[in-house]
This record gives structure tokens, C-alpha cells and sequence, in this order.
């Protein structure tokens, strides 16, 4: 017998059990996605501002898509959402796309921890927030923070704060001849702070972002500078000498005038720069990299570095005393920022 020809009827596909639905890599462009700019984050919640000073401005709530689930939205981040962005009670948009950031501020842990913390992105100056007295000032904290600024290609701003408890001078004679643009504030009987048109001013047109200690008076000078604000305050503990954590989350806030934006971050108890390459540490010492540029090849910067042109340097003036106390904790506080990130022993 021949064999029976066989066609189109013969065939019975056999269902998948994963589903007729075919799979796919292939992600919808969202054409209709909506700009927005992330004001906070809370629990996965993220708040947004829509079209920023348009006719239609609004806040919206958010919340990631599926593809970003491995992807860290930010303070300052700019992104495209769908879905309800009505802003009314209950809704809930979806974040798609995260726009390519200008600036990312980072920081870890401690020098060894191989995660970095993104603390904002987009912004472009960085306000060092420092309190004078209670508790006490930490040169080494500020240089932690220029670097990182200078890492994400920030201007750094030193705020020093409580000039009412202690003198400015000491630090004023350490970063001002550095470039760094410093601002003196303190704190008035009623709580309020008088010289916050001097810091506003430094603000005015730019995106800020101010970290510094817990206690050192981040969110009092935030009060002050947006009106209605109400961030929580604290005090110092009077053993310790720390201040307690009470911002828990980034919030950018904008300015009176629609001005520009500052962003205030949690109190930070350290800045790891295990990001930063040491080379990047000793750009951020203008003053000294134009120093080691004599140096031998290879020369590590350390204290036991053979031949550190850092030590001729400091050794070169000989008839001023200031000069020399000035050079010499130049060094220093570079060589402890340095032995830290490379594990050196200080």
C-alpha cells in the first residue's frame, strides 16, 4: 500500500505549558511617556514633579517598571513615566526610563566596601554643611567631600554653620585660600538663621545638594532657606557629640522664586571613597598635585614615600610660620584621606 499523503489538516499543535504567549526581549518605546524630575523616594515610592514650571505642573506618585527592578532611581534623576500621571489621590504612574545623568555623587561605606551609594544625581554643586561647635568641626570629613565632588565633577560649597558658638577663623584660613568658596551662618535666640540670603544667594539658578554630619544644622538651614519646608530638627547628644539621624530620605526642595533646587540628604557618620581612584584623590589637592608632579615615578604620596617632593614642599618656606602650619596640614589631611582609600597604615 502507498502511503497516504498527508496535509494541513494532519497537524495538531500540542500547547506549551509555559503559555501560548511567545516570549520577547523587545520592550514598548513608550512614545507617550511623560518627563518627569524625582523630588523624593520612600519605599519604592517615588515622588515626581511633571512638566516643571509649565502650565500643567503637578506632583505625581510612582513606582518602577519591571525592567528597572535592577536599576537605583534617585534625588535629582530625570524620567520618563506612563500610565496615571493625573497626580489625583490613589494614582500611580510607572517609571520606564531613567534619562543619562549629568552628575552622580557618590560614596560607600568605608574605604573597602565595594558598593557604591549614589547619593543624588544632577546635581551641580556640592554644600558641605559643617557646624563650628556642638558638634565638632572634621577637616578630614570636608576633604572626604571635595573629593567626591571633584570625582563627580561638582563645585563645592563650605556652609559653616553655629559661628555663634565657636570662630570661623581656623577653618576659613584652611579652605579659603584653596579656592573653595565658603559661607559663614549661625543661629539666631528664636531659631532662625540670619545669614541664610548669603547662602541663598550661592544657590540661586543651581541644583544643590547639602551633606554633612547629623547635628551640624543641614535641615535648620533648609527651613530657612524654603519657607514651609518643615524638615525635622534634632540636637546633639550630650555625651556622644553626635547629632541623630532626623532626615531619613532625600528631598528636593525648591527654591523661593523657582531659583533653583536644594536637596537635603541624611546626616552621614563617614564617606568612603573606595570609588575614587587615588590619582583622582590628589587632582581634588590642586595645591599639591602641582607639587608631586616632580615626584619620582611611582611615588605612592605616603609618609614613607623616598623622595615625596609633597615633604620639599612643605620644608621650602622657611619664614613663615603660617605658611608652614598651613602646608604641613595640607599634607597631613591628604595623606590620611589617602592612606585610608589605598589601606595604608596611617
Amino acid at each position: 500500500m502507498s502511503p497516504r499523503q498527508r496535509d494541513e489538516s494532519d497537524f495538531h499543535a500540542r500547547p506549551s505549558r509555559r503559555g501560548s504567549r511567545p516570549r520577547t526581549k523587545q520592550r514598548p518605546e513608550h512614545a507617550d511617556a511623560e518627563r518627569g524630575l524625582v523630588t523624593g523616594v520612600d519605599r519604592g515610592r517615588y515622588t515626581l514633579l511633571l512638566d516643571e514650571d509649565g502650565p500643567d505642573e503637578r506632583i505625581v506618585t510612582a513606582m518602577k517598571a519591571r525592567e528597572l527592578t535592577r536599576s537605583r532611581v534617585v534625588c535629582g534623576d530625570a524620567v520618563d513615566v506612563v500610565g496615571d500621571t493625573s497626580g489625583d489621590d490613589g494614582s500611580l504612574a510607572r517609571i520606564v526610563r531613567i534619562a543619562e545623568r549629568v552628575s552622580v555623587l557618590r560614596r560607600t561605606a568605608d574605604d573597602t566596601d565595594p558598593y557604591e551609594r549614589i547619593v543624588v544625581a544632577n546635581a551641580d554643586q556640592l554644600v558641605v554643611v559643617t557646624a563650628l561647635a556642638d558638634p565638632e568641626p572634621r577637616p578630614r570629613m570636608i576633604d572626604r567631600c571635595v573629593v567626591a565632588a571633584y570625582d563627580a565633577g561638582m563645585d563645592v560649597l563650605l556652609c559653616l554653620t553655629k559661628s555663634d558658638l565657636a570662630s570661623p577663623d581656623a577653618l576659613l584660613a584652611l579652605y579659603e585660600p584653596l579656592g573653595v568658596q565658603v559661607v559663614v551662618t549661625r543661629r539666631d535666640d528664636a531659631g532662625g538663621v540670619p545669614a541664610a540670603d548669603a547662602v541663598r544667594d550661592r544657590l540661586r539658578g543651581r541644583t544643590s545638594v547639602l551633606v554633612g554630619h547629623s547635628g551640624v544644622g543641614k535641615s535648620t538651614l533648609v527651613n530657612a532657606l524654603v519657607p514651609g519646608a518643615a524638615r525635622a530638627t534634632g540636637r546633639v547628644n550630650d555625651v556622644t557629640g553626635r547629632g541623630r539621624h532626623t532626615s531619613t530620605s532625600a528631598v528636593a526642595l525648591r527654591l523661593p522664586d523657582r531659583d533653583g533646587w536644594v536637596i537635603d540628604t541624611p546626616g552621614v557618620r563617614s564617606f568612603g571613597l573606595a570609588h575614587v581612584e587615588p590619582a583622582t584623590i590628589l587632582a581634588a589637592f590642586d595645591d599639591l598635585a602641582e607639587a608631586a608632579a616632580e615626584c619620582p615615578r611611582g611615588c605612592t604620596h605616603l609618609e614613607d614615600a623616598p623622595d615625596c617632593e609633597l615633604d620639599t614642599w612643605v620644608a621650602a618656606v622657611t619664614d613663615d610660620a603660617a605658611e608652614h602650619t598651613w602646608r604641613a596640614r595640607r599634607l597631613d589631611s591628604f595623606r590620611r584621606v589617602l592612606a585610608a582609600r589605598t589601606g595604608a597604615p596611617e
